[in-house]
């Protein structure tokens, strides 16, 4: 099927790597030439060795999960005659040990908030539609975390 890629650059420059004083900022390069500033989560890595504003795998994970999912809910929702307006998720990721009792996010909860032109679906072709994208998702079908969809908003 597809083959995609991604670049992931750091170097240490002088920082004394074994004392663990070593920035975790990297680059991450996509094959459309994208480059996105990345370190470990200060959540994990205490500042200054990592930095805040940069894209950290962990929030890259949960936007990836929510990103599958919107674009297979819109895929759905055309499919099905809605027209949709606007899509925005807040989708927030655990943190947790897993069943095996290492470190992973175990949970990701999606939150999509979404606005439609015309005929708006209803609560129960709405749930259907974001369990059809959860189905299709790449992503979902990639990982064991637990997804779960909040469909109050959409």
């Amino acid at each position: 099927m597809g083959k995609h890629t991604a670049i992931i650059r750091w170097s240490r420059g002088d920082d004394d790597f074994a004392a663990n004083k070593h920035s975790r900022a990297h680059e991450w390069e996509f094959d459309g030439g994208l480059k996105v500033p990345a370190s470990a989560s200060p959540h994990i890595v205490p500042l200054p060795y990592s930095v805040a504003g940069n894209v950290d795998p962990e929030e890259a994970f949960v936007a990836s999960i929510s990103s599958c999912h919107m674009l297979f809910y819109l895929h759905m929702a055309r499919d099905a005659g809605f027209v949709v307006n606007s899509y925005e998720d807040e989708a927030v990721g655990v943190l947790g040990k897993n069943a095996a009792g290492r470190l992973a996010i175990t949970r990701v909860t999606l939150n999509p908030v979404v606005s439609y032109q015309g005929p708006v679906p209803s609560v129960d072709q709405i749930a259907a539609l974001h369990h059809e994208a959860h189905e299709l998702c790449f992503i979902a079908n990639s990982t064991m975390t637990q997804i779960t969809t909040n469909t109050a908003n959409s």
